[in-house]
């Protein structure tokens, strides 16, 4: 996973945007193998699938500390996160990432996480930091769920392609876009809360016009972009999708000279991955030591091509194509961590509520 990715032979590998399962860093674990006796040399990381950096980073990072790196993964951010919850206190590992903003308050809230925060951020890094926790979660990468469109169907149109919420509930783009759901879909609940951060308690409102134009909720991401959309499956047809702010970097022309496909960057919500060392470690100078690590230089500049995701340091270069089609929002949605916390299971029964009618 660390060669350049071309976009015309990387529809694949924009699957793992989502569904990525890149979990074999250094050893593995498995749930049980923890003991209180564990080696203090051994480090293990609780994460989510996505999770996934380049042996030779791996190997950097053991050769540099002296632990031994295992990771434990299982399901996406949510999953985590509940899991974390869960085990509170009593942890599987020593370390965690890959809480998001979605779910960081809960966890912080569940005391999840003990007190670590690393001596120096890397520069920029401090515009992602949490209002309330930022002393137990550190931000290492950051990406945004953003409206997507298929610039070639659009041009073929001769039809200028939406770019706001709003404008996907006129006339011109009835039946032209699909979304993965709140309930089933880690990106879905974002674009939810983009809705939520552009309508506030006016928000059902808003889904009930969507929906009216013919928008089409799936269960996942993949099931959105690769069958439904136009510039991911063979038999899609409809060119305004759900994705991320980097895709278009992963949908070029066949010289790479242009992309096929936009992000519609007022339609973005900030997404920011974080690590903590978990209360109750068995090993928490090594997990401290892994919190710095994916802070690094070397690590934030590899994030991009090993877990599709942008760095928070804003000091590293970013991949060419990256560079070139993968623009970030300057003014994305957010929603205060807490108030998600708060009022996530009543936004998803509301949500289920309209869009279930």
């Amino acid at each position: 996973m660390t060669h350049h990715v071309r976009a015309r032979a990387t529809l694949a590998s924009l699957a793992l945007l989502a569904t990525s399962a890149c979990s074999a860093v250094g050893g593995s674990a498995t749930d049980g193998d923890r003991t209180e006796g564990a080696a203090p040399s051994e480090v293990v990381l609780v994460t989510h699938e996505s999770f996934g950096l380049p042996d030779e980073l791996v190997a950097q990072f053991e050769e540099e500390t002296g632990f031994t790196l295992t990771t434990r993964a299982a399901g996406d951010a949510g999953t985590l996160s509940t899991k974390l919850a869960l085990t509170a206190g009593d942890p599987t590992g020593d370390v965690a990432f890959g809480v998001d903003t979605t779910f960081a308050s809960r966890t912080i809230d569940e005391g999840v996480f003990d007190t670590y925060e690393p001596t120096t951020l890397p520069e920029g890094a401090e515009d992602y930091a949490l209002p309330e926790g930022a002393d137990r979660l550190t931000p290492v990468d950051v990406g945004h769920v953003c409206v997507n469109v298929d610039t070639t169907w659009f041009a073929e149109k001769d039809l200028a392609p939406p770019a706001s919420l709003e404008d996907l509930t006129e006339p011109a783009y009835q039946g032209l876009f699909v979304t993965p759901g709140a309930s089933t879909s880690s990106p879905g609940m974002a674009f939810l809360l983009s809705t939520i951060a552009e309508y506030g308690d006016d928000w059902p409102a808003y889904w009930e016009r969507l929906l009216a134009n013919g928008a089409r909720v799936v269960e996942g991401w993949s099931d959105a972009y690769y069958t439904d959309f136009t510039q991911g499956g063979e038999d899609g047809t409809r060119p305004i999708v759900l994705s991320y702010d980097s895709s278009p970097a992963f949908t070029l022309t066949e010289d790479g000279t242009e992309s096929t496909t936009a992000a519609l960057l007022d339609t973005c919500f900030r997404s920011v991955e974080y690590a903590g060392v978990l209360a109750g470690a068995a090993n928490p100078e090594g997990a401290q030591a892994l919190v710095d690590f994916l802070l690094s230089e070397d690590v934030q500049a590899a994030l991009p091509e090993s877990m599709y995701v942008f760095p928070v340091s804003s000091a590293v270069d970013l991949p060419e194509d990256w560079a070139r089609f993968a623009e970030q929002p300057t003014d994305p949605y957010a929603v205060d961590p807490a108030e998600i916390s708060a009022n996530r299971e009543a936004w998803l029964t509301e949500w289920t509520d309209v869009t279930t009618r």
